[in-house]
C-alpha cells in the first residue's frame, strides 16, 4: 500500500494504523460524546441539588439549633408537624396560592390575544403590560402595600369616593392571603402574556389559512386552530405558574412577614421563620422536606408529560 492509497483509505474511513488505534473511541463515540458533555452538568446537579436535599432530609431527623451537636429525634419533627396549627395554615395557604395562580395562564392568553391585534397604538399598550416584568418582586410588594394601605392607599381612596371606609386587607386574617396573591398575580400574568405572545407570533400561517378556507372564524378558529398550536406554550406557562406558586416567599416577606399572627404564611416562609428566627433547623428542614415532596409530585407529572410530548413529536 503506497502513501497515496493510505491517505485515501483514511479519508474514506477505512482501517489504517491510525484508525485501528482510535477504534474504541470511533466505535463508541455515539454515546461517549453526549456522556462527556453531561458529566459537568451532572456533577454540578449532584453537588448543588442532590447533596443539599439529602442533608436537609438528614437534618429533619434531628433537633439542631445550628450551633451545638444535632440530637437524633427520628420522625418526631414530622409528628409535631401534624399537630402544628401554624403548619396547617401554611399548607392551606400554599393550596390557595396554587389555585389562584392558575388564573395567570388564561388571563395571560386573553391579554396576549388582545395585544396581538393590529390596532393603532397597540405597541404603547404592550409596553404598559410589560412593566410588571421589569419590576423586582420586592418593588411589586412595596407598591401593593401602599395600594392596600387603609389610610392613603389607592384602594382606600376609591372606597372613600363612595363614602365608605377602605378595608385593611393586610391586617385581616381572612383576606390577607388573597391580597398578597393578587399582588403576586400581577407580574405572573404579564409573564404568561409574554409566553403566549411569542406563541402567537409563531403560529403556522398555512394551518390558519386552511382553517379559514374550511370556514372557521372567530371562536371556532381560535378553539380548533389557534389553541392546539399553543398547547406547548400553555404547558410551559402552567409549569412556570405552579413553580411560582409553590416557591412564594418574597412577596410575603415584604408585605406581611407571615402576619397577622401567621395567617398569611406559607411553607417556604414558615421554614425560613423556624430555622432563622427560632433556631429550629431540624423542624425547618422537616417543613422543607414536606414542600419538597409536594414539588416532587409535580416534577414527576411534568417529566411524564414532557416525555409524552416528545414521543408524540417524534
Amino acid at each position: 500500500m503506497n502513501a497515496l492509497d493510505a491517505v485515501e483509505k483514511r479519508a474514506l474511513g477505512g482501517s489504517g494504523p491510525t484508525t485501528e488505534a482510535a477504534g474504541p473511541w470511533r466505535s463508541n463515540r455515539s454515546w461517549l460524546t453526549p456522556v462527556l458533555f453531561l458529566v459537568p452538568g451532572t456533577f454540578l446537579f449532584l453537588l448543588i441539588i442532590v447533596v443539599p436535599i439529602g442533608q436537609s432530609l438528614w437534618i429533619s431527623l434531628h433537633d439542631w439549633d445550628g450551633f451545638e451537636q444535632p440530637v437524633w429525634l427520628g420522625l418526631d419533627n414530622y409528628r409535631e408537624l401534624l399537630g402544628d396549627p401554624q403548619f396547617t395554615t401554611a399548607l392551606r395557604n400554599n393550596v390557595i396560592w396554587l389555585v389562584l395562580f392558575m388564573v395567570a395562564p388564561p388571563a395571560g392568553l386573553a391579554i396576549a390575544l388582545m395585544l396581538n391585534q393590529a390596532i393603532r397604538g397597540m405597541r404603547i399598550a404592550k409596553s404598559l403590560f410589560f412593566i410588571p416584568l421589569v419590576l423586582a418582586p420586592v418593588t411589586v410588594g412595596v407598591v401593593f402595600t401602599w395600594f392596600y394601605d387603609p389610610t392613603f392607599g389607592v384602594l382606600a381612596l376609591v372606597f372613600q369616593a363612595f363614602g365608605a371606609t377602605g378595608p385593611a386587607l393586610l391586617s385581616d386574617e381572612r383576606l390577607v392571603t388573597f391580597a398578597v396573591v393578587i399582588a403576586a398575580l400581577w407580574p405572573q400574568i404579564a409573564f404568561c402574556m409574554v409566553l403566549f405572545l411569542a406563541g402567537l407570533n409563531n403560529l403556522s400561517e398555512d394551518v390558519l389559512s386552511a382553517g379559514r378556507v374550511d370556514g372557521a372564524r372567530g371562536w371556532r378558529l381560535f378553539w380548533h386552530v389557534v389553541l392546539p398550536q399553543l398547547r406547548q406554550v400553555g404547558f410551559i406557562a402552567v409549569v412556570i405558574t405552579v413553580i411560582g406558586a409553590l416557591r412564594s416567599f418574597d412577596m410575603i416577606a415584604v408585605m406581611t412577614q407571615g402576619g397577622p399572627f401567621g395567617s398569611s404564611s406559607v411553607l417556604a416562609y414558615l421554614m425560613y421563620e423556624q430555622a432563622i428566627f427560632s433556631y429550629r433547623f431540624g423542624y425547618g428542614a422537616a417543613i422543607a422536606s414536606v414542600l419538597f415532596l409536594i414539588m416532587a409530585v409535580f416534577i414527576a407529572w411534568y417529566l411524564r408529560r414532557m416525555l409524552r410530548l416528545e414521543r408524540e413529536a417524534a
